[in-house]
């Protein structure tokens, strides 16, 4: 008969092992749950989808439940890195691996390709989202009315476009983008559904925002990950001597800091208006937007170094008028001083700490030409 409190102790040092201290499928911290017919450790939230493959996957709490002698022998015997070694052993270098932090979708689905569809254990399989072309149909929000329509969709590896048409595709595409500036990231709650994505893109030096879902979870992140892959290929063409690593964080990125702060014009007398900010850490942009579901910018600020004339701090604004929030910002720039103010301190002291993040990091060659773009604009 199993020995309740000795099978425990011996499940805790397993998790407790370099291997499997963090979450075989999203890397969390600590994960107190683990899959007894895969063999892994993982974390509460990773163990809700595994509940959800039970022809594959079978999960139970290392701290609350009962465990059979024979169970604790086969977790001692596998764990998360033979787990790995077999089922993430192909996983293409563009693909999304999702951390804790990642929308549900994201996770449901790297967990799904790994364990129920075995995307990753075979060489050279044929998957979808790297074949070179992508193309389906997507849910976008319509840029006047606000409301989602169908529209087809089409990636292109061979001239690195993205293109979406309207009913007619005989009139032809209704834009043709350029995978150049392309971006991507899941926002599930901006755009209120659960498999929401935001795409972004450049014209003309100006940042502009699609806003598309699929009711497959399968789907949108297919689509995701397709963008991945066509992005990659591009940044290996346009950066042949750059490595894998190093092409990486361009592929795409989440924003560092997203959120709402009321902002003043120039001469800091003129009245507040709330708009929508995003924080791109990677091109050193801070982008506002009328709503946080806007297609087009409203502007954009430049975020260089210390060295360059750029700093950020609190601050109580005085001469000023129309603020509903009291939360002061001010961000010096070589050209002007910025004015926000946020509706709480816990906002603000999240927006001065995400500046100063950018500020200390230093700049690349490529971020003296966007410094000049974007102050030439002006």
């Amino acid at each position: 008969m199993a020995n309740r409190e000795k099978n425990k102790k011996a499940l805790l040092d397993q998790a407790k092992l370099p291997d499997n201290c963090t979450c075989a499928d999203c890397g969390a911290p600590d994960p107190d749950w683990a899959s007894y017919k895969l063999g892994i450790f993982v974390c509460l939230n990773c163990s809700g989808t595994h509940r959800n493959l039970s022809s594959v996957s079978r999960v139970k709490s290392i701290r609350l439940d009962f465990w059979d002698d024979d169970l604790v022998e086969f977790m001692k015997a596998n764990g998360n890195r033979t787990a790995k070694e077999f089922y993430e052993k192909f996983v293409p270098v563009f693909y999304y691996r999702p951390q804790q932090d990642d929308c549900e979708v994201l996770r449901e689905q790297w967990i799904r390709a790994k364990y129920e569809r075995l995307e990753f254990s075979e060489e050279n399989k044929l998957l979808a989202y790297s074949s070179g072309v992508y193309e389906g149909v997507l849910w976008k929000k319509g840029k006047d009315n606000g409301q989602f329509l169908k529209r087809k969709f089409v990636l292109s590896e061979q001239d690195f476009t993205l293109k979406y048409f309207k009913e007619d595709e005989g009139k032809g595409p209704k834009a043709v983008i350029s995978v150049k500036h392309l971006n991507a990231t899941f926002q599930p709650q901006k755009i209120g559904h659960a498999h929401g994505l935001q795409i972004s893109y450049c014209v003309d030096d100006h940042t502009r925002n699609l806003f598309v879902y699929h009711e497959s979870g399968q789907e949108i992140v297919n689509w995701f990950n397709a963008i991945r892959a066509t992005r990659f290929v591009y940044l290996k063409t346009a950066f042949p001597t750059a490595t894998d690593e190093e092409l990486l964080p361009w592929i795409t990125r989440n924003y560092l800091k997203e959120g709402y702060m009321e902002k003043t014009g120039p001469l800091q007398r003129e009245p507040f208006k709330k708009r929508w900010f995003i924080l791109d850490a990677l091109d050193r942009k801070l982008l506002y937007f009328k709503t946080q579901l806007d297609a087009v910018e409203l502007g954009v600020i430049f975020i260089g170094t210390a060295n360059h004339g750029y700093s950020v701090r609190e601050c109580v604004p005085k001469g000023t008028r129309g603020n509903k929030w009291k939360c002061g910002v001010v961000m010096e720039t070589p050209d002007r001083q910025f004015v926000f103010m946020c509706e709480q301190e816990r906002e603000r002291n999240e927006w001065l700490e995400a500046l100063q993040q950018v500020i200390a990091k230093p700049m690349l060659p490529q971020d003296y030409t966007t410094e000049a773009n974007i102050r030439r604009r002006r």
